[in-house]
């Protein structure tokens, strides 16, 4: 999928710092004009609603595009692809 047809969409990172992935996807985003809102999973809050959006995330970061789960940044690039 061509990045601006992601300026479109609903696009939420959930992160925590020292992630050299999560610096990844934020940076692929911001190149690209691409608005998206991060979540600090570190935040316990935070992390319960990743785990109730995503039981199976085990690593970050964790991306959903217009609340479809991409996965992490390596999915990403790989989603960015189709």
């Amino acid at each position: 999928m061509p990045y601006n047809l992601l300026m479109l969409k609903n696009v939420e990172i959930y992160s925590k710092s020292n992630c050299t992935f999560c610096d990844k996807a934020k940076n692929y985003f911001n190149q690209n004009d691409i608005p998206f809102t991060a979540h600090n999973a570190e935040i316990p809050e935070i992390f319960e609603v990743l785990m109730s959006r995503n039981p199976h995330a085990r690593t970050m970061p964790q991306i959903f595009i217009n609340d479809e789960l991409i996965g992490g940044y390596t999915d990403l690039i790989e989603w960015l692809k189709i």
